[in-house]
């Protein structure tokens, strides 16, 4: 006969053996389901906020669809690195409920998450701020959150308190989302007369040729597009979700029968769900974008440059770009390779490369460096202006993210005291055409190798810096220009003024010898 939970209550004598281990594990396995829960909310591209058990679901979709074209992620190492991050978050909380919380006047900051944690903690208590721990107070100046919840933005007080990250700022950082906002961008500018002076650049001169597997329309298009392809001829597709980042989730199509792989597979999972009479939850939205196949490269390896869009205010507009840095492989690029490392070049994928620990130096490279291997190995071959990487392809970004900007600047939620910093993810192929490849929120802000340590920090504290100094100007109504922080960062649009000036910046994919390097603090505005 068994005992109802609530009256069974066996002495601490009787609990030997098997039974103790075993009621030990389950309330060891409840406490950390207890502790993580609250704390474990990150973004997807439905809406703000997902449970962490949500995201695990778009990770076990994605793994699925991928394994539909036999790319072989790892989906054991996938769970385990979730486990991880669980059990880390479990033992942060319960360190977090033994310290007190700092009482007074303030000012006070929180933090939620760990990228960046101790450069933001360390920058805002050189300025004799005080750090809470309590995510429900609202006596705070500053927010700091890797990951956006309603709660945050609920009790805003607008012209009072500084948050990082626009709530909806997945217009921009998603990839379907910006590739929605670029392309309804692109058909109303179409029929407006910008003159010469301010040129838009087509999508098609930036944005590799992209197609929304969620789309009907769409995917049917790509497919119909493929099926008079064949192996000599065919292109290489990459497929990545939507709302997903570190490489997760992305696998390539490398021939006619991984697209017809992938088309059963996607006819399979809309037939499950038709014929399921079971509500399930939408699963994660995917785009099929055309590989870059023959990308410029530095010794032999692929790369990718990491530069920053800054809001620094939405209201109004106050927008910033500034260098970052180079991220290599660790391994030669070889386009036929079925290894992922060999063709995401994201830190978080070079991580898991056995070569990655004796070689970490040289998977990043400053902008400095980039710029005088080119000007050594290209400059001359290729008939390129000196320093263009400073000079020429320095404004092609800075083009490429102000149109981005300009494209969902009316979408964007304006209110005194958001702001956000993007990180903006550009290649450069063999013909010296620069792509945007995306655009990320809440961008890594580790400091793993020397590179890093000089960005980085450096970043983050003219960020802050200039965030603060233009909140104060316009919150007191002070003249906001100039701007006594800026130092590394580069104005590209004051919302003050109400338009951009693109006549400084030339045709990106036509190299002038006349350019000359990109001055530290020039401004694209009138």
């Amino acid at each position: 006969m068994g005992f109802p939970l609530m009256q069974y209550q066996p002495t601490l004598a009787q609990l030997s053996g098997p039974l103790f281990i075993l009621l030990c594990l389950q309330l060891a396995i409840m406490s950390s389901e207890r502790l993580v829960e609250p704390c474990s909310k990150v973004q997807n591209h439905n809406g703000i906020v997902d449970k962490q058990g949500e995201v695990d679901e778009d990770n076990r979709a994605a793994v699925s669809l991928s394994s539909a074209v036999d790319v072989k992620e790892d989906k054991t190492s996938i769970q385990m690195s979730l486990n991880k991050k669980k059990q880390g978050r479990g033992s942060v909380r319960e360190r977090l409920q033994h310290v007190e919380e700092p009482r007074g006047s303030g000012p006070f900051f929180f933090f939620g998450g760990t990228n960046g944690a101790e450069i933001v903690g360390a920058y805002c208590e050189r300025r004799g701020w005080k750090r809470t721990y309590n995510k429900h107070r609202e006596d705070f100046k500053l927010k700091w959150c890797e990951s956006k919840s309603p709660r945050t933005y609920l009790n805003f007080r607008e012209g009072e308190q500084l948050v990082y990250q626009i709530p909806n700022n997945k217009v921009l950082t998603t990839k379907i989302g910006l590739l929605s906002s670029l392309r309804e961008y692109e058909r109303v500018s179409c029929k407006v007369n910008h003159g010469r002076a301010l040129r838009k650049l087509k999508m098609k001169e930036f944005i590799p040729t992209t197609f929304r597997l969620d789309v009907k329309e769409e995917r049917e298009a790509f497919f119909a597009q493929q099926e008079g392809a064949n192996n000599n001829c065919s292109q290489m597709w990459i497929c990545k979700p939507t709302g997903l980042n570190q490489g997760r989730g992305i696998f390539l199509l490398k021939s006619v029968e991984d697209v017809a792989t992938l088309k059963l597979k996607l006819q399979q999972m809309d037939d499950m769900r038709t014929k399921s009479k079971t509500l399930h939850r939408r699963p994660q939205a995917y785009i099929v974008q055309h590989y870059i196949q023959r990308p410029l490269l530095l010794r032999g390896k692929k790369f990718d440059v990491r530069s920053y869009l800054l809001i620094a205010c939405t209201s109004p507009y106050m927008v910033f770009f500034r260098h970052g840095y180079v991220r290599l492989t660790c391994d030669h690029y070889d386009p036929s390779s079925n290894n992922l490392s060999a063709h995401l070049t994201n830190q978080y994928m070079q991580k898991k490369n056995p070569l990655y620990r004796h070689m970490k130096e040289e998977t990043v490279w400053s902008m400095e460096s980039f710029n005088a291997y080119v000007n050594d190995q290209f400059q001359v071959a290729k008939e390129l202006p000196r320093d263009w990487v400073l000079g020429t392809f320095t404004r092609c970004m800075q083009q490429m993210m102000t149109q981005c900007f300009l494209a969902v600047k009316n979408k964007l939620d304006r209110r005194l005291g958001f702001f956000d910093l993007i990180g903006c993810d550009f290649m450069v192929d063999e013909d010296f055409q620069v792509w945007l490849l995306e655009m990320n929120c809440n961008p890594a802000l580790h400091v793993n190798c020397e590179v890093l340590k000089e960005v980085i920090p450096s970043t983050v504290a003219e960020t802050l810096d200039l965030t603060l100094e233009i909140f104060n100007k316009c919150r007191l109504r002070h003249r906001v220009l100039p701007l006594t922080c800026q130092r590394e960062f580069v104005l590209l649009y004051n919302g003050l003024l109400g338009s951009v000036s693109n006549d400084k910046t030339e045709n990106c994919h036509k190299v002038s010898k006349k350019s000359q390097r990109t001055r530290p603090r020039q401004s694209m505005s009138n």
